[in-house]
């Protein structure tokens, strides 16, 4: 196991490696020229060079990139030139927003889409599982900005229940951190009020974000359950009289969840990226919503530096993955 694990950490500094090669070449080749934005419409060529100096813009490609590696190797991303701020110290202040948002959202879908693949599973080609196919077609057909603007249209608008953007009223004041987590934060500093309203904000972009996975879980659970439920050994476990729920949880669903899990790990890394529309649609304060900004402004710092957080995070589950299926697999720890 421990010889799986070293080789399955080695495959993603591999990976990472590549990625912070191709995000320093992508932000190089784009045509755009982030000194000359910085320095404003009306400066001149003088002042752009100085910007230039100030940034390390001016130094050959190789030595820009030996310079960025080793600030990355540091903890550090680089200063934005629209702002002047550590893009480090910006990522810190908008990520643990992301986060949540991923992580209620990824509940949702695991805690909806698992048990309604069991359920259409268990009642194949029935009402149940006709219903459960509109809803996994919807959830991958469906764009999330539209469906976002339509619950905002529905849920804010014209019922009056929901906030339609932010994570908390102007009038409300943050908990200190600790997690840096909303919810988390507001439920240990014992601010039970404070924990509905940020719930109130975060439910209509979770729903949104969560969709596509949740649709993806549902579908390949249904498939794999499908499957698990034809075998020889859930026959016979049926013959032998053993209820169909027992079957289900002990015999059938553990074979099921290996190929869920790896659309788990997959989806938890697309709905990081995702969140650059859901968190534009709610205005919620983001890695997302930072990215955006910050490419509107032709300012590649913070861009590289959400893409580098996004890869990474989406490496760490996809390392997860594998190790939970060395766990529930014991042959794959020999490949």
């Amino acid at each position: 196991m421990a010889g799986y694990v070293l080789r399955r950490i080695c495959l993603a500094g591999v990976m990472l490696f590549g990625l912070v090669c191709l995000t320093f070449i992508i932000s190089n080749v784009a045509p755009s020229d982030p000194a000359a934005l910085a320095a404003g419409p009306d400066a001149g060529r003088s002042q752009i060079e100085q910007v230039r100096r100030d940034y390390g813009l001016d130094r050959p490609l190789p030595e820009q990139f030996v310079h960025y590696v080793t600030d990355l190797a540091r903890g550090e991303f680089g200063r934005s030139i629209s702002t002047s701020r550590s893009v480090g110290s910006d990522l810190a202040r908008y990520f643990p927003a992301t986060l949540e948002l991923c992580i209620l959202a990824m509940a949702f879908g695991v805690l909806v889409g698992v048990p309604l693949g069991v359920l259409s599973a268990m009642r194949k080609d029935g009402a149940v599982d006709h219903a459960t196919r509109i809803l996994a077609v919807s959830g991958i057909a469906l764009p999330p900005f539209w469906f976002g603007l339509l619950l905002q249209l529905a849920f804010a608008t014209w019922l009056g229940l929901l906030p339609t953007s932010g994570r908390l009223s102007v009038l409300s004041e943050p908990p200190e951190p600790i997690t840096g987590l909303l919810l988390a934060d507001s439920l240990l500093r014992g601010n039970a009020a404070l924990f509905i309203e940020a719930l109130s904000y975060i439910i209509l972009p979770a729903i949104v974000l969560s969709l596509p996975c949740l649709a993806s879980i549902l579908r390949v659970n249904r498939s794999e359950m499908v499957e698990a439920l034809r075998t020889d050994y859930v026959v016979a476990a049926r013959a032998h009289g053993v209820t169909p729920w027992r079957i289900v949880a002990v015999h059938a669903l553990k074979n099921a969840m290996l190929p869920t899990l790896a659309i788990i790990g997959l989806r938890w890394g697309w709905m990081m990226s995702s969140t650059v529309l859901v968190e534009t649609v709610f205005d919620w304060p983001g890695i997302g919503l930072y990215a955006v900004s910050s490419a509107i402004a032709g300012d590649f710092k913070p861009v590289m530096g959400v893409t580098l957080i996004v890869g990474l995070n989406f490496m760490l589950a996809n390392l997860v993955v594998d190790l939970l299926y060395g766990v529930l697999d014991p042959r794959l720890r020999r490949a």
